[in-house]
């Protein structure tokens, strides 16, 4: 959508451009069918499940795939949100090109600038060679923005002016470089609440909220939780070379009945 203004600079309408992707759609359901039964057995691109709404998110997941739309992912610590942006990309017509992954919490401000977009030599102390940045090295593929609730506020600013203009800037350089790359942006924050405590810019949240996906909790899908375990133990069993098979009948009830505060990571150390 673009705002159409007057030469005093006063709005005066809008332009808004729609896709109809029915047919999209109608195909990848019959896709769908067919995969069914492999997801339900072999687990989707490291995601396991059986539960309603696990069999859901796969099935969002095929659909958004297709499309550059942008997508925001929300879900609990542990709940496999980056399993899910790597489903996204590898499902893709991107699937060949790069999947590149930031921490938007791990670093402090300049040093997170420096990590999206880049910088020159002599763009600040310690920068002694010129170096790309991740939106650069994610060129015709995707990148993760992954806990992007934590990117402080001016920082917001230069990324939204590059979603929308689809062009990046290098630390300390003025030459912008354009960029083809699919956002993905992941949060274990309510970002609404962001918003009202103006931590947050709206703009930003309605440019990356386009498609949300939500990862369920393990608590809402218990029924996953014996077919989850015993894949770890499986993949443990390999590494260790211990003859371990499975989980007696009273552990099982126990691991089922818990609340799993830290989702699948916990299950995994847990086992």
């Amino acid at each position: 959508a673009e705002l159409l203004q007057d030469e005093n600079g006063k709005t005066i309408g809008a332009v808004e451009t729609l896709t109809d992707i029915t047919d999209k759609i109608r195909q990848l359901q019959e896709i769908q069918s067919l995969k069914q039964t492999f997801h339900l057995n072999e687990g989707y691109h490291g995601i396991l499940g059986k539960s309603p709404c696990i069999q859901n998110l796969f099935t969002m997941i095929d659909r958004v795939a297709q499309s550059d739309t942008p997508v925001m992912i929300q879900g609990q610590s542990g709940s496999g949100k980056e399993l899910v942006a790597r489903a996204i990309h590898r499902e893709s017509p991107r699937r060949d090109k790069p999947f590149i992954k930031v921490n938007c919490a791990a670093l402090n401000e300049n040093l997170l600038e420096s990590e999206l977009f880049g910088h020159v030599k002599g763009a600040y102390t310690g920068a002694d060679k010129t170096r790309i940045g991740r939106f650069e090295a994610a060129h015709e593929g995707t990148i993760l923005l992954d806990e992007i609730g934590d990117i402080p506020l001016s920082l917001q600013v230069k990324l939204l002016r590059v979603l929308e203009e689809k062009k990046i800037e290098r630390v300390g350089d003025n030459q912008t470089i354009p960029v083809d790359v699919r956002i993905i942006s992941a949060t274990n924050k309510n970002l609404e609440k962001l918003i009202e405590a103006e931590q947050f810019r709206e703009d930003l949240f309605f440019r990356i909220n386009v498609f949300p996906l939500q990862c369920p909790a393990l608590v809402e899908r218990r029924e996953d939780i014996p077919l989850i375990a015993q894949n770890f133990i499986r993949r443990n069993a390999a590494g260790s070379g211990k003859k371990i098979l499975g989980l007696t009948p009273d552990a099982l009830e126990k691991m089922t009945l818990y609340s799993w505060p830290g989702n699948v990571r916990e299950l995994r150390n847990a086992i």
